[in-house]
């Protein structure tokens, strides 16, 4: 089979979630799977070869185009023109890792990702552009004219439902996973421990988050709640260490931070490099991820494969994902938060209940699993 598959998400060099879903489900995929063709297409006016990944194989070919773009996605959505399947000839079937500007032949096989339907749900989080760009996409058009949806999560999978009316049958769930390679529990002698402290300036103790920086992340929650746990004098040397881009709509996130009373020991260090991450979840003492909705939520799982305890919140799909390994908190409620928090740190019977508990979770999720299961559908 040729297939045909959209990396508009990994034309910038730094990966938000979309991104870290498309490029590890491919590469698992492509080391799965050499006897089918596969075609990457992109389109971009700037050249963006270097931020492209590297995908060497023999059957992955890479299709980009150099249309002005927002051109090309005003013709895809006005005229319906060019068709994706006819840029690339002889495909059998298309597969789009996230919502974009699209068009199709009529009836050709498509299969579509669904991580989340928090712009539905909660479009007060999003900025007016990212509603505005929502609108003009019209996420229900494309899904009624899929073949077949992947939902990240049992709770999205009940969201398309629920929100959209899509057909049970039309959609399938599939989890995203965590390369273990990568995430796993680091040494404390580990002599990089030392140079990821020093390159980042980090403190000796701090509770970690690690996410793109907007409303829906309830970092602010977050910070509220570290100003109750720095009231108990016994955590004085207490940092909270905030990593991460900005998303949208983040101006209140930093205001927070600075008329905190512990403003000096908030620190924000912007967006890690993938190598990284694994070392800085090592070298937290609780990981905490108060969001208000999540179609799946990578952190908290990259978190726990590297042994770190986590505080996450009781909604969307975390429950479903992390169940019992986990002190799972209401996200608007900022004392149940900094209790959680506090309860970990005063315990270490607990602490390592939640290493040892978080350690088996995570190993129920693998991108060779996700990458065969949506090999699966592809080919089907």
């Amino acid at each position: 089979m040729n297939i045909g598959i959209d990396i508009r998400s990994l034309m910038n060099k730094n990966y938000s979630g979309v991104a870290e879903y498309t490029y590890n489900l491919l590469d698992n995929l492509f080391k799965l799977d050499s006897y089918n063709k596969y075609y990457l297409f992109y389109n971009s006016k700037q050249n963006i070869t270097e931020n492209l990944p590297q995908f060497n194989y023999h059957h992955v070919k890479f299709k980009g185009y150099q249309y002005p773009n927002k051109l090309f996605n005003l013709s895809l959505k006005l005229f319906k023109y060019p068709k994706l399947d006819k840029l690339i000839t002889n495909l059998d079937h298309f597969f789009i890792p996230n919502f974009n500007f699209s068009a199709f032949s009529k009836n050709f096989p498509i299969t579509c990702t669904v991580h989340d339907l928090s712009f539905e749900l909660f479009p007060e989080f999003f900025s007016t552009k990212r509603q505005l760009w929502h609108k003009i996409i019209k996420p229900t058009h494309i899904l009624k004219s899929v073949k077949t949806i992947i939902a990240d999560s049992h709770n999205t999978k009940n969201d398309l439902i629920n929100l959209y009316q899509i057909k049970e049958d039309k959609i399938k769930v599939i989890y995203p996973g965590i390369d273990h390679n990568l995430y796993r529990k680091i040494e404390a002698n580990d002599v990089k421990n030392k140079l990821i402290k020093e390159q980042y300036q980090l403190p000796d103790n701090f509770i970690f988050y690690l996410g793109t920086i907007e409303p829906r992340k309830n970092i602010t929650g977050l910070i509220k709640s570290f100003n109750l746990i720095k009231k108990n004098n016994k955590y004085s040397d207490l940092h909270l260490v905030i990593a991460g881009e900005k998303g949208w709509k983040y101006k209140q996130v930093f205001e927070t931070a600075e008329k905190s009373p512990y403003t000096d020991q908030i620190k924000f260090i912007g967006y890690v490099k993938r190598q990284d991450k694994a070392y800085l979840y090592n070298l937290a003492e609780v990981f905490v991820f108060p969001s208000f909705y999540e179609g799946f939520g990578l952190p908290v799982l990259e978190a726990q494969a590297c042994g770190t305890p986590v505080v996450s919140g009781l909604n969307s799909s975390l429950p479903e994902i992390l169940n019992d390994t986990c002190l799972l908190i209401k996200p608007d409620n900022i004392n149940e938060i900094s209790q959680s928090v506090l309860k970990i740190l005063n315990s270490p019977k607990l602490k390592q209940d939640l290493i040892t508990k978080g350690l088996i979770n995570s190993k129920n999720y693998s991108w060779l699993q996700t990458a065969r299961q949506t090999l699966g559908i592809l080919t089907n």
